[in-house]
């Protein structure tokens, strides 16, 4: 799937000061509605030597770069494996779909192993994750009307339904819509939003205020169902991984 990007994104992780365990796409090429313009957004880990954690500087747990490259507008953002695994274990839905993206830019044994973690770091309160997600990108589309927003209102709502449900991260919207009981004008938005990444939501608002109102309901109610345990059981694999990997170098 990273072939459809059509770029050579191996000079990222070659350029980056420490080595990368993994880096992946996620933003809207992840959701399945990216915009001839979009930016595209890299997600990864690193992993910082132990002489880092063990001095008196602060670490660099997290890393922020923006540029252009060949005409787009590029962000990659890594954490050191620590607090990757630390985001892992607090119902932190961003960095499960970072880590288990399909968008792939590079990968090492290490991002096998943390991907396998990953079903024991799942809970019942990742649905507050996306509830919370939903409530604020349906704030922002109420204040500016866009469709950016708004599809990413029914993105998170719909990801989180389809994980209470099945166990399973799924973060592509086109994909959802296509496996859950979805308003059926998402397709035509999905198609308007390709066109353009800015523009107005050409949708009566208070259909799309009843549909958000009725996912966050399904949303409750899988969640109230779910099988998901109340609280990670990766925790003491995840450290050991933490500590190979660390002294390993």
């Amino acid at each position: 799937m990273i072939d459809d990007l059509d770029m050579d994104l191996a000079p990222v992780v070659a350029e980056q000061p420490d080595p990368l365990l993994f880096a992946t796409v996620s933003g809207a090429h992840l959701y399945g509605f990216p915009s001839q313009d979009s930016d595209l957004d890299l997600r990864g880990v690193h992993l910082l030597p132990a002489a880092d954690l063990v001095g008196l500087r602060e670490p660099e747990e997290t890393r922020t770069r923006t540029w252009v490259r060949d005409g787009v507008e590029m962000d990659l953002v890594t954490h050191d494996v620590r607090k990757f695994a630390r985001l892992l274990l607090r119902r932190n839905g961003y960095v499960l779909e970072q880590l288990l993206s399909p968008l792939v830019v590079h990968s090492t044994d290490t991002h096998r192993e943390l991907a396998a973690l990953a079903p024991g770091v799942l809970t019942s309160h990742h649905a507050h994750h996306y509830r919370g997600f939903a409530v604020t990108q349906w704030r922002l589309f109420e204040k500016t009307g866009e469709l950016k927003p708004l599809l990413y209102t029914f993105r998170v709502l719909l990801t989180g339904v389809h994980l209470m449900r099945s166990g399973q991260v799924q973060a592509h919207l086109p994909t959802l819509v296509g496996e859950l009981d979805a308003p059926a004008y998402l397709p035509d938005l999905i198609a308007a939003k390709a066109e353009r990444e800015h523009g107005a939501a050409e949708v009566a608002h208070a259909r799309v205020e009843a549909d958000v109102e009725r996912l966050h309901a399904l949303l409750d109610d899988a969640q109230a169902a779910s099988v998901l345990p109340d609280a990670p059981t990766a925790h003491d694999a995840l450290h050991d991984l933490v500590v190979r990997v660390r002294l390993a170098g």
